[in-house]
């Protein structure tokens, strides 16, 4: 059996909520199905769920900070419909080629720590749950278990690097706190 994680990071888009590239408007919003409750299951079991995310649309011009912070309030809004609540959320605006190299895009470590150190995470057993290689990769530096969510738009690269790296592979959030909770999916 499984030993539960001690904390869950999740990746935003495409994890928890549709991937609508480049999300800016709160209305368009929309969870992922099975993903409230998946997010409940663990608030019930008292295991700390942590969002990091890529928000590179932010450096791109795409849309604001103050878009960014309106579709959070929305995804935070459903989910508290649903019992289901994340505990903190932390992004990284930049990419690359528009704003300068740093250490809090994932694959980067950055955003994971500073989360570990303002929240006083317990890291006995993480999990990183994501639907790109680069949302869970960061176990190999910090430990824990990668679960990938290899959906229609995740890179088929990616689906087989987890696979190679042993990581867990799945079709839905539901699915991998499943497998991280130890419970047979149908």
């Amino acid at each position: 059996m499984r030993t539960p994680p001690t904390t869950v990071f999740l990746d935003r888009d495409g994890t928890i909520i549709r991937d609508a590239s480049y999300l800016a408007r709160a209305d368009e919003v929309e969870l992922l199905p099975g993903a409230a409750k998946a997010i409940a299951r663990l608030n019930n079991r008292d295991i700390p769920v942590i969002v990091v995310t890529n928000q590179s649309g932010i450096a791109r011009g795409l849309f604001t900070v103050g878009d960014y912070l309106q579709t959070q309030a929305r995804l935070d809004t459903l989910l508290a419909a649903d019992g289901a609540r994340i505990d903190a959320t932390y992004y990284c605006p930049d990419h690359p080629d528009f704003s300068g190299p740093c250490d809090t895009r994932k694959p980067g470590t950055g955003l994971f720590e500073r989360a570990v150190r303002e929240r006083g995470l317990d890291m006995t057993s993480p999990a990183y749950i994501g639907d790109r290689w680069r949302d869970v990769e960061v176990y190999r530096k910090l430990g824990g278990t990668p679960v990938l969510i290899s959906g229609s738009a995740t890179p088929a690269e990616d689906t087989d690097t987890a696979r190679r790296d042993r990581a867990i592979v799945v079709d839905s959030l539901a699915a991998a706190v499943d497998a991280l909770l130890g419970v047979n999916s149908k």
